[in-house]
């Protein structure tokens, strides 16, 4: 069991989102319905994806039958006593952030010490037993979504530095677990969480595009088996040759790329906060997206397809 060495006075409302972190796969059911599918992960349990609309997504992350983690993102999705687009101002004057995080896990202590980036971007706050991960848009200084976890799965993640004292609680991939799968899984959240940052600053969803999702993939594994993280190939060459050679025709094109982010909503959030990035996740000529994950490195290719 974990206990707190200290907490923050927010309580979460029956009719938040968040309350169903504990709960069960039923009480989830019962709240929610079933979910729009059920995607694979590397850490032990199974993100349940609910897109309810362009503004509001939640993935639940399930292990035995229970919620361990949860992300929440879109205006609409209710996880009070926060709100999505809510200023970082009015977060300080709800709850106290702290640069140490200390937790009793069984017969281990932890320490998690965030570093200054990490208070600006991604504060972590303990309510009761569990633990809330801010998002926060540094460029609008904005919440853009939270991510709750139990005590097991964020000392097993581990998101910030940490020291300890005792037994280290490691994180121990599923032995079945089918990596493909799991890439693609990631490949679609990546999708569903941009589009959800697309409209959230009023502009269009953008469409999957297949055969750039091709290309998005090669250059992942490309830039893996090469041990070059860039937008350059050495076999392969820049975004345009990779496209032309894959007969793609566009007007304009784009490219983000990422590795060892430890899942979907994690690199999206990291893009969103990087400013070459974030203009090609918000850049309103794009119309269509293909993305490609291999070995925790991450790429989306951007285009604008030519006018019927």
């Amino acid at each position: 069991m974990a206990s707190v060495q200290n907490s923050s006075q927010l309580e979460i409302p029956q009719e938040s989102w968040l309350h169903l972190l504990g709960k069960t796969s039923k009480e989830l059911t019962d709240s929610l319905g079933e979910p729009e599918r059920v995607d694979p992960t590397f850490y032990g349990y199974d993100w349940w994806i609910y897109k309810k609309s362009t503004h509001q997504y939640v993935q639940f992350g399930m292990a035995n039958s229970k919620v361990v983690t949860i992300y929440a993102t879109g205006s609409d999705v209710p996880i009070l006593p926060f709100k999505i687009g809510q200023s970082i101002t009015d977060i300080y004057h709800l709850t106290t952030i702290e640069a140490n995080i200390g937790i009793d896990y069984d017969d281990s202590s932890y320490m998690f010490e965030l570093s200054e980036d990490d208070m600006n971007t991604r504060p972590l706050i303990m309510i009761a037993d569990n633990y809330m991960q801010l998002n926060i848009d540094k460029f609008t200084g904005t919440l853009s979504s939270i991510r709750m976890l139990d005590a097991e799965t964020l000392i097993k993640q581990r998101p910030y530095e940490m020291v300890y004292r005792g037994e280290l609680l490691e994180l121990n991939s599923p032995p079945l677990i089918n990596e493909e799968e799991v890439e693609k899984a990631s490949e679609q959240q990546i999708f569903d969480i941009t589009n959800i940052f697309r409209v959230r600053h009023d502009l269009l969803p953008l469409e999957w595009d297949a055969e750039t999702a091709v290309v998005a993939f090669a250059h992942s594994k490309d830039m893996y088996e090469a041990d070059n993280f860039s937008h350059t190939s050495e076999k392969y060459g820049e975004l345009s040759d990779r496209l032309d050679a894959a007969e793609i025709f566009y007007q304009t094109a784009g490219e983000n790329i990422a590795a060892n982010y430890i899942d979907a909503p994690a690199v999206v959030e990291g893009w969103l906060n990087s400013k070459g990035h974030r203009e090609s996740l918000l850049n309103e000529k794009f119309t269509h997206l293909g993305v490609g994950v291999y070995k925790k490195h991450y790429t989306q290719n951007f285009i604008e397809k030519w006018s019927e």
